[in-house]
């Protein structure tokens, strides 16, 4: 599954009308788009990760850390010579974090965007109202 189209197709067609009128959780990522993430054990085509949105706003995104240094270097390859064949800059492997990948324990993540849910509150139909500063002012 190429994730850009995926990505196009949820930002633009499926994320602006789900979590309405109570928030819901997406689960079961193709393994294709799994990133950073683990892969189910029971189910391997699917990433453990999931997202919350609420009023057609992400609010979150979670998944089970991938440990395995072989399958993560693997997936970094792979998308680096993606990179490489659609002409853009190929980054050096980041060696120091497979090599630390082995001593990592189990562990999951979820980044909550509490930005948007300031916005969501507030009634606020963009974000730059509600945080302290946006990127261009960096």
């Amino acid at each position: 599954m190429e994730s850009g189209r995926f990505d196009e197709i949820l930002a633009f067609e499926i994320e602006p009308s789900i979590g309405f009128p109570k928030p819901v959780f997406l689960y079961h990522y193709p393994s294709a788009l799994a990133a950073l993430a683990r892969l189910g054990k029971e189910a391997p085509n699917w990433a453990e990760r999931f997202e919350l949105y609420g009023a057609g706003v992400e609010l979150a995104n979670a998944f089970s850390e991938l440990t395995d240094p072989v399958e993560q270097r693997t997936r970094f390859e792979k998308e680096l010579a993606k990179r490489d064949e659609q002409g853009k800059p190929v980054y050096p492997m980041p060696e120091k974090f497979l090599r630390t990948l082995p001593f990592m324990p189990e562990s999951a993540g979820i980044a909550f965007g509490v930005d948007r849910l300031v916005m969501l509150l507030s009634d606020q139909k963009e974000i730059d109202p509600v945080v302290f500063f946006t990127p261009e002012e960096l």
